[in-house]
């Protein structure tokens, strides 16, 4: 199984030869239904199958592409799921994600994969970053979203304060008070804390002040050019030392203090979810407000052609996109014209969805949302950047 974060994504956008095949289904986690869950898997398979047909490949192949998944279907398998499956196969690219959501059932065949369900784990509906800094000096950086929180390798990023400043004596445990600044170096308010270690207050300090500059060097490559909140989760001590160090502009002042909230993942994405769910609500109404405030300007769509087309030269800031709905048809952006189809046809792609991953591409902000909340009720609806 395979973790869904911001670099998986790209994984998938960028499989573009060949056939792609997404596979969503709902999971039953409990019960009698549970047995429900092996029969829809084979039946989307079959209907997997059926397309690969339709469009022209021999029985044969379509069972050699799907093999990956056909051998998914065994008990252990069946033992530990989630509440929705997400399935990508093509030719060299087999990736599969268990997902805390009910996806509804949907096989879609084309040359790209289909993400659409995944966009509100990454984008606009609560993606943040998370920093754990711990009573022993241990960090650990994290993505998360509304529905999970994952760990994220770290190029050249310190472990502990004892690797970046190359201790390695054994005096770890004299209890120092030392005085940090509250909210950086704007705010000359003095906080006393506590902290375990060698060396005097003073030094010990300097040497924690080193080490946060250390780690935010480390994280640039990962953060920039990013919108998505950052939570600090340690030790209240540590908290504005590392504010001080920062330079990410998207840190929030208010963290989780304490160990004992960090050391249980769940407990860690709780407190996280608690913090950040009010700014993507307050953020997503005010997207809202400003695409109304738009009206009759020209800054503003939810017509489909006009929206594809924009999005596709780079012009889309913001765009609503209604979850559990799909619009097929085609784009040519070198002539611009779009064609619209009721039903798939050979060749077709979800516009919706292909929208949805160029905006991200592009630097935008994208709003997976239930279809009764993009503005006007439309299947999309976009604002400009000019």
């Amino acid at each position: 199984m395979n973790i869904l974060s911001t670099e998986e994504l790209k994984t998938l956008v960028e499989q573009t030869q060949g056939v792609c095949v997404s596979l969503y289904m709902p999971m039953v986690r409990l019960g009698s239904e549970t047995q429900q869950n092996p029969i829809r898997f084979k039946n989307l398979i079959r209907q997997a199958e059926e397309q690969l047909a339709n469009q022209g490949m021999r029985s044969t192949e379509a069972v050699d592409l799907l093999k990956p998944a056909h051998d998914l279907d065994h008990e252990d398998f069946w033992q530990h799921q989630s509440d929705g499956l997400a399935i990508f196969i093509a030719n060299g690219v087999f990736r599969y994600y268990r997902l805390p959501t009910s996806f509804n059932e949907l096989v879609v065949v084309t040359d790209r994969f289909h993400i659409k369900p995944l966009l509100p784990f990454l984008t606009g509906d609560g993606k943040f970053y998370l920093l754990t800094l711990s009573q022993e000096d241990e960090v650990k950086f994290f993505e998360g979203s509304r529905f999970s929180l994952q760990e994220l390798e770290v190029e050249n990023m310190p472990k502990t304060l004892n690797e970046a400043l190359h201790y390695d004596g054994p005096d770890q445990g004299v209890e120092q008070r030392i005085a940090t600044s509250r909210g950086g170096t704007n705010n000359s308010f003095q906080q006393p804390g506590t902290f375990h270690g060698q060396g005097n207050d003073g030094a010990k300090q300097n040497d924690i002040l080193q080490f946060f500059h250390r780690l935010d060097e480390s994280l640039h490559d990962t953060l920039r050019n990013q919108k998505a909140p950052l939570i600090l989760a340690g030790v209240e001590y540590f908290l504005p030392l590392y504010r001080e160090a920062n330079t990410y502009p998207h840190l929030l002042e208010e963290g989780i203090n304490g160990n004992q909230k960090i050391s249980h993942s769940e407990e860690l994405h709780a407190a996280a979810w608690q913090i950040v769910e009010p700014l993507f609500q307050q953020a997503q109404q005010q997207a809202v407000e400003r695409y109304r405030e738009l009206n009759g300007t020209g800054k503003n769509s939810h017509d489909l052609k006009e929206a594809v087309s924009a999005v596709y030269y780079g012009r889309v800031e913001q765009l609503f996109v209604a979850v559990g709905v799909q619009q097929w048809g085609t784009f040519d952006p070198d002539a611009n014209q779009i064609q619209v189809h009721t039903d798939a046809q050979p060749g077709d792609e979800d516009l919706l969805d292909s929208a949805a991953i160029q905006t991200l591409l592009n630097g935008g902000t994208v709003y997976a949302v239930e279809p009764d909340q993009v503005p006007e009720e439309a299947p999309l609806a976009a604002v400009f950047r000019y």
